[in-house]
């Protein structure tokens, strides 16, 4: 993994740093890693410039004579200047501060985009990372089977897409096992193994949010479900009330503001989605679920003294 990984970053730096456009002998000379027989050496290079485009490195592919040549133009790949104002920079600042992902610096992107102006805020609140997300999406990109662990038993599944609801990813796709529409939280699974590419299709149209079982605060394994009843002010009540539909509007009130109900069975998804409503929505009930809100707020104050 190591070797390819330099080879792919040599490759970007050697197709960069090139004022005409290389063929693919010149490349293959330049680029220590490739094999020395022909047809080899273009397989490996033809999967090495799906992997590049794959992430969005856009390679240029152009017919000087008889020759295809390749490069990469640096006005394609380099972000261009964004003239952010100091108010646009120091609005960034607060945006990236205020959210901590563990492990997950911002010092260099902020000084990549113009460094940093203003104060930084303290955190408001702390994601945990996902491990497997990142070969979820590679297998979604490469549209590979993958298998994995989730609650203790091997799954199959042909990626369809991955979904972000109330504070959590979950893939979606077509479960080998059970041989129909399946979604997982990602948080959930272990032991993720990514199959060989192209090993399937997306069905034509679909949108992956389709799949996704119902909405993540109506399952999971706590006990018994409860009706919870939120007040949402009016810049937040279109939203809400489009996310959980019409029928969870109890009442509207004369300011714009409305209350909904609704089930909730997973505690933590429900906490999750009032926390992005930020000081837009206040848990009226029940007691168990307003306390526990509460609590948490608290919690997250009181680490970010």
């Amino acid at each position: 993994m190591a070797d390819r990984l330099e080879r792919l970053t040599t490759l970007v730096a050697n197709l960069l740093d090139t004022r005409t456009p290389l063929t693919l002998e010149q490349i293959v000379r330049n680029v220590p890693g490739y094999p020395e027989e022909k047809a080899s050496y273009r397989r490996q290079f033809e999967r090495d410039k799906d992997t590049l485009r794959g992430i969005g490195v856009p390679i240029s592919v152009e017919t000087v004579g008889a020759e295809t040549m390749y490069r990469i133009k640096p006005d394609e790949y380099y972000l261009p200047a964004l003239d952010l104002t100091p108010e646009e920079q120091a609005a960034i600042h607060v945006a990236v501060t205020a959210v901590r992902l563990p492990g997950v610096g911002t010092d260099t992107a902020l000084w990549k985009i113009g460094g940093q102006e203003g104060e930084a805020v303290p955190a408001l609140a702390s994601l945990p990372t996902t491990p497997a997300l990142a070969e979820l999406f590679d297998a979604y990109r490469k549209r590979a089977t993958v298998t994995f662990t989730h609650r203790g038993a091997t799954r199959r599944l042909d990626p369809y897409g991955l979904v972000f609801r109330r504070g959590h990813w979950y893939v979606v796709g077509r479960d080998h096992d059970r041989e129909g529409p399946r979604s997982f939280r990602a948080d959930r699974i272990d032991g993720v193994t990514v199959g060989a590419p192209g090993a399937f299709t997306v069905p034509e149209g679909l949108d992956p949010a389709t799949l996704l079982r119902d909405d993540p605060m109506r399952f999971g394994s706590e006990e018994p479900s409860v009706e919870a009843r939120i007040l949402v002010d009016a810049e937040q009540a279109a939203f809400v009330v489009e996310e959980l539909g019409e029928a969870a509007v109890e009442s509207r009130n004369g300011d714009g503001s409305v209350v909904v109900t609704t089930t909730v069975t997973n505690r933590a998804a429900f906490l999750s989605f009032v926390l992005g409503l930020l000081d837009r929505a206040e848990v009226l009930g029940p007691p168990e679920l307003r306390t526990r809100m509460v609590d948490w707020l608290d919690a997250i104050a009181a680490g970010a003294a």
